[in-house]
Order: structure tokens, then C-alpha cells, then sequence
């Protein structure tokens, strides 16, 4: 099986080349093998022997996942006299064997030594072989030995008959040998290969203590009613639980600059502004200070009717806006000036999108259909029928693939922009607003009969969660994602309070007290999960935040009982 060739010493370029063990002293598998002598020829102790509460832990495993921990984060001693002193080896004797083996460029050797593994599976052992025997074909090729490269092909790898498709691409690396310099991978690359290839009882997984740890502190997230803080801050020290104090339910500001219903509200994606529209026709953009504070920054009152829709461009520096059954306005969030106007033969425009990437705009239409414009006003596409209802929203996946409306007053359509395929969300009660997940995967649907459901919609479309208890009887009340990987649910009401439901569970987890009028809207700021925006028909727009978060004066407005009234308002 070309055994010399395996002895013979390698050129200084294949040893760079191939990434040898000189470098891996960090590595569980690559320790240095003097260490292991002393543990490798005892006798493995306690077999049988459970430890912990449960009964479920093996000491052995327990002690062997250990050892690899100490390996990988290159404590080798340590993880030798852990050997020592357990009598328990991270490897058996062979194993360490085929390691060094492999490390070595020992390939014939390594095959051989796989067969006396004891591996019950003859198709693990197969791979296994096929992908040693490629490493050595490729290595023979590296060092331009061509024909005992051919008969390895020949006469080792081929007669697996595991991969002939592969065994025909490297034939192509014998013909035109430059092309195989892509394919070669380091032998350490090759030992990882055999780690997730081979039985976890043979080969432990690399870093399989931490992938345990990190199980078992996701698991502890999920179980956390109120999770809303970045994972690092959790601790291995104690098992992990948030307090309701992470949720943001304390007024810290009002703004309160419209003069009417306020009817809309949305961060933009950076989350440094919060744009707010209102039935007194007018858009205003708020930016967020560093210290957490809100000033306006510009007021747009060219609209005729009271503003409905908004929408933040890729980059936030654009904002389109939709007055009712009018038109559609498109924003420099810097100057302040109406870029461009886009109307469509005197019908009216009843809500407007972005595409991904910034370069044209969706609207919907009330003769139900939606067009797509590019920035200048030139019309691209019209998609006509029942597309789009009288006034409903209109939303497109930040993958540019999907573009999501009610069509009729019960019905959503997820339109493929790509594949033209058409599929449907049919509910029991009328639609009056949704919204989409920031990864593309759900739908948030708010109904007539003041449900919240949540739809899956990538992949089969599923009804996965239904949220109750806000009222919703005589307006739109929007609802919306927010806090850490979107883990909670918001929406207005029409008991003039704010609903905070937690998505999994779907209970209840605060009800936030402030406005005097119907809630219309709510926008969790992306970028600060603690940060939540709520607009009333009470005029006003309140920003809340955690409970025992300190309040900030600040050069534009007064502090009053921890209350932040902007502009001198009461």
C-alpha cells in the first residue's frame, strides 16, 4: 500500500503546507504524546460508577469530557495527571495511536490501525479510510510524485466504492494537477473530520464540555419568563433568572409636539431615531441622544391628510411616508427635504415599502393592486386583483424575496418576488394590521376580534401562538416584536394601556399604564432592547424603560417626578 512513501520525511513546503502538530499544543487531540504514556496503559476505575443527584452522569464520560476540556485549553499537564490520577484515559491506546498516526503522515499505518479500533459500523470505517487514503493521495501529489498518487487512486480508494463521484474528481487532479491545490486540507483539518466521523465513545468531541455548558445555559434562557439581556452577562457561577425589572414598563419621557391622534410610530433600524405620524397631517423625526433622551430633529407638514404608514429605508437615511388614500413622500432623514413624491392617476397610495436594497419602493393602491416604482417614479411592475386591501400594510423580507399583504379583509398573501409563488393565511376574523419578524421566519397578525396571532411562515405555514387580553373593538392597534432575539410581543389598546406578552408562552408580563387615549401603535427600539415606544390618541407618544433606570436632565425639556416632559409640555 505504498508504506515507504509514508516513512520518507516531507519537504519543509508540504510540512508549511499541511499545518502539522508543531502548533497544536492548545488541542485535546494534539497533546503531546509523552503525557499520555502515563495514563494510557491503565486500567479504566469505576466503570459503572454514577456521580451527581441524578443519576444520569457517568463518572467515566464526566471524567474523559473533562480531560478534553483541560487539552483544548492547553493544560496539558494537567490533563495528564488528571489521566494519571482517575485511571481513566480520554482515548484507548489505539486511538492515541491513530492520532499520531495520522499526524504523522503515517497513512497506511493509520488505516491499519483503524480496523483495530473495534468500530462495529463497516461503513464508518470505510469513510474513515477514504478520507485518510485522499489525504495521503493529495500529499502525494503536492510532492509531485504523480504515479504512486495513481496507484493510491487505484488500487486503495477506488475499491471502497464509497464516493465515485468524488474518486472521478480526483482523477481530474492527476490530469491537471494545479487544480488540486484547492482541495488540500491540513492534517489537522483531517483529524477534525475523523472527530465528527467517528463514535463519540471512540473520539470525545472537541470542546464537548463547553458545547454541554453552553446546552445548559441556553436551556436556562428559554425558561426564563423575563430574558432581555445580552448573554453576557450570564454567569456559570448560578443558574441563570431574570427579574420582571428587565422588561421596560416605566414612563422616562413624553413627546408630545402633534396636535392630534398621534396614529404611527417606528424606530429606524439603527435604532437613533423614532419616526411618529398624526392625524394633524404631519411626520415627525425624533433622534435618541446618547444619554437615552429624545429631541425632535425634523417636522415634515407637506401631507394633506392625516399620515397613516410609515417606512425606514435600508440605510435610515430615507423615510417614506403615506398620508390616507393620498400619496406617498420620500425623506432626506439629514436635510429634512422631500426627495420625491409618487402618486398614480389619481388614485389614492395606502401604504409603502422598501426593497432590500434601497433602490426601488412597493405602495399599495385603493384599486387593490401594488405597485413598484424606482426612485425617480418610474413605474417597474403593477401586480393587479385583489393584491392589496382599502387600507392595510404592506411589508417586504429584508431578503428582498417575499412580498407580504392583505388581500382581502381576512386573507394574507406571501407573493415569491422571485419564484411568483402565491401562498395564503386565511383567518376567521378581519385583518387590521401585521407586521414582520426581523429574520423573515413569523407574522404578527392583529385581528378584529382583538386577538394577536403568530404565524410561522418560512417553510409550512404554521399558526403557532395567539395572544389575548388588549382591547381592540373600533380602531387599528399595531403590535410589534422587540427585546432580545425578539422574545416578547407588544401591542396598543384600547384601554389606553400597553400589552406585553412573552412569544413562547404567550402570557402576560406587563400591562403599562400612562396614556389617556387609545394606544394606536408600539415600536421596540432595535437596537436597545430595554427601549419601547408607545403613541395615543391622547396626543402624545411615551417612551418607556426599565423600572429602576435613572432619569437624566437634559438641555431640551424638564425632569418632573422622574418623568421627562419634552418641549415644556404637562
Amino acid at each position: 500500500m505504498g508504506g515507504a512513501e509514508d516513512d520518507e520525511p516531507l519537504s519543509k513546503r508540504v510540512k508549511v503546507s499541511f499545518g502539522e502538530s508543531a502548533d497544536h499544543s492548545n488541542r485535546a487531540l494534539f497533546r503531546d504524546p509523552a503525557s499520555c504514556s502515563m495514563s494510557c496503559p491503565l486500567k479504566v476505575q469505576g466503570d459503572d460508577e454514577i456521580v451527581g443527584k441524578k443519576g444520569v452522569v457517568k463518572k467515566v464520560e464526566f471524567v474523559r469530557i473533562i480531560a478534553e476540556a483541560l487539552y483544548s485549553l492547553g493544560y496539558k499537564k494537567t490533563g495528564a495527571y488528571l489521566e494519571e490520577e482517575s485511571g481513566i484515559p480520554l482515548h484507548p491506546s489505539p486511538v492515541n495511536i491513530f492520532i499520531q498516526q495520522i499526524l504523522d503522515g503515517k497513512w497506511d499505518g493509520s488505516v491499519a490501525t483503524l480496523h483495530k479500533i473495534g468500530l462495529v459500523d463497516e461503513k464508518i470505517v470505510k469513510l474513515a479510510s477514504f478520507a485518510i487514503l485522499e489525504q495521503k493521495f493529495f500529499e502525494l501529489l503536492d510532492r509531485e510524485k504523480i504515479m504512486h498518487a495513481l496507484k493510491t487512486l487505484r488500487t486503495e480508494i477506488a475499491p471502497l466504492c464509497i464516493n465515485n463521484n468524488r474518486v472521478r474528481e480526483l482523477s481530474l487532479c492527476i490530469i491537471s494537477p494545479s487544480q488540486q491545490v484547492l482541495k488540500i486540507k491540513s492534517r489537522t483539518k483531517l483529524l477534525e473530520e475523523m472527530q465528527r466521523l467517528l463514535p463519540a465513545s471512540v473520539m470525545i468531541p472537541e470542546k464537548r464540555l463547553i458545547h454541554l455548558v453552553e446546552q445548559a445555559l441556553q436551556l436556562q434562557l428559554e425558561s426564563c419568563m423575563y430574558h432581555n439581556s445580552l448573554p453576557t452577562e450570564m454567569s456559570l457561577l448560578t443558574d441563570h433568572e431574570c427579574a420582571l425589572d428587565q422588561i421596560p414598563s416605566r414612563t422616562l419621557q413624553i413627546l408630545q409636539e402633534h396636535k392630534d391622534e398621534v396614529w404611527f410610530v417606528q424606530f429606524s433600524h439603527n435604532g437613533k431615531y423614532l419616526a411618529s405620524s398624526s392625524a394633524d397631517c404631519s411626520v415627525i423625526i425624533w433622534e435618541v441622544k446618547l444619554n437615552g433622551r429624545f429631541c425632535m430633529k425634523h417636522r415634515f407638514s407637506a401631507h394633506e391628510k392625516p399620515v397613516s404608514y410609515m417606512s425606514w429605508g435600508p440605510g435610515d437615511s430615507q423615510l417614506l411616508t403615506c398620508g390616507v388614500e393620498e400619496v406617498v413622500r420620500r425623506w432626506d432623514v439629514n436635510s429634512g427635504e422631500c426627495i420625491h413624491i409618487y402618486s398614480k392617476n389619481g388614485l389614492g397610495l395606502t401604504s409603502c415599502g422598501w426593497a432590500p436594497d434601497g433602490k426601488r419602493i412597493f405602495c399599495g393602491v385603493t384599486d387593490k393592486s401594488i405597485s413598484m416604482w424606482d426612485l425617480e417614479g418610474k413605474e417597474l411592475e403593477c401586480w393587479k386583483g385583489h393584491r392589496i386591501s382599502r387600507i392595510a400594510d404592506l411589508g417586504i423580507t429584508s431578503d428582498g424575496k417575499l412580498m407580504v399583504s392583505v388581500c382581502k379583509d381576512n386573507m394574507i398573501l406571501l407573493f415569491g418576488l422571485e419564484s411568483k409563488e402565491e401562498r395564503i393565511i386565511q383567518e376567521k376574523q378581519a385583518i387590521t394590521s401585521f407586521v414582520l419578524s426581523e429574520d423573515n421566519g413569523y407574522i404578527l397578525v392583529s385581528l378584529s376580534n382583538g386577538e394577536i396571532h403568530l404565524w410561522r411562515i418560512e417553510g409550512s405555514i404554521r399558526l403557532l401562538a395567539i395572544y389575548k387580553r388588549h382591547k381592540r373593538e373600533r380602531f387599528v392597534v399595531r403590535s410589534c416584536f422587540g427585546g432580545i432575539d425578539q422574545s416578547f410581543i407588544a401591542s396598543g389598546s384600547e384601554d389606553s394601556q400597553v400589552y406585553v406578552w412573552h412569544k413562547c408562552t404567550s402570557q402576560v408580563i406587563g400591562e403599562l399604564c400612562g396614556h389617556s387615549g387609545t394606544v394606536n401603535c408600539v415600536s421596540w427600539n432595535p437596537a436597545n432592547p430595554h427601549m419601547l415606544a408607545s403613541a395615543s390618541d391622547d396626543r402624545t407618544i411615551r417612551i418607556w424603560g426599565l423600572p429602576h433606570g435613572n432619569t437624566k436632565h437634559n438641555g431640551n425639556g424638564t425632569v418632573r417626578n422622574g418623568v421627562h416632559y419634552c418641549n415644556g409640555g404637562s
